[in-house]
């Protein structure tokens, strides 16, 4: 698998859910995150162990000098754990944690495509009740015959629940 970087731009309408997202796969469903939340997409890289961090947070990576988190999607959206195979790559992206831009690697199953979703393809979330949690979901997207899933990444990676490990580590 090849390293691909991507160019980002400033999203100035955050309101606006139509445009370019990168789709994914994670236990048979699609997924996407806007194009101009992701820096790059590599292959698994050696990912050193974090003591007391939580179950989803895999540990941290060195990618070209800088250290950064690494999240397993799969575990964060409590679905069942599988083995690593030549498909499985790292979304890095690039959140927003109170004005300071942040790299977190998103581990999943495989990269499918980038699709231009437009603002008449997108439905907001449907309500599942209290006991699910939709607040790192944009919307479902109903493109080329399926449902993607858009997610609010800088949700999905919250950083405050990174960080609390850190806390843990400093006591």
């Amino acid at each position: 698998m090849t390293d691909h970087t991507f160019a980002t731009g400033s999203d100035t309408d955050t309101d606006h859910r139509s445009g370019k997202y990168l789709t994914f796969s994670l236990d048979n469903e699609e997924y996407g995150i806007s194009i101009l939340k992701i820096k790059e997409i590599t292959q698994m890289l050696p990912i050193t162990p974090v003591p007391h961090t939580p179950p989803f947070v895999m540990g941290v990576v060195n990618l070209r000098g800088k250290v950064i988190p690494v999240i397993d999607l799969r575990t964060k959206f409590t679905m069942e754990a599988i083995d690593y195979t030549d498909r499985t790559c790292m979304i890095v992206v690039e959140i927003d944690d109170d004005g300071e831009m942040l790299l977190v690697g998103n581990i999943v199953d495989s990269v499918t495509e980038v699709l231009n979703v437009k603002d008449n393809e997108i439905e907001d979330s449907p309500a599942f009740g209290t006991s699910v949690e939709t607040e790192f979901i944009l919307g479902m997207a109903n493109v080329e015959g399926g449902v993607k899933i858009l997610l609010d990444i800088d949700m999905v990676a919250n950083i405050n629940e990174i960080q609390v490990s850190e806390e843990l580590l400093e006591q």
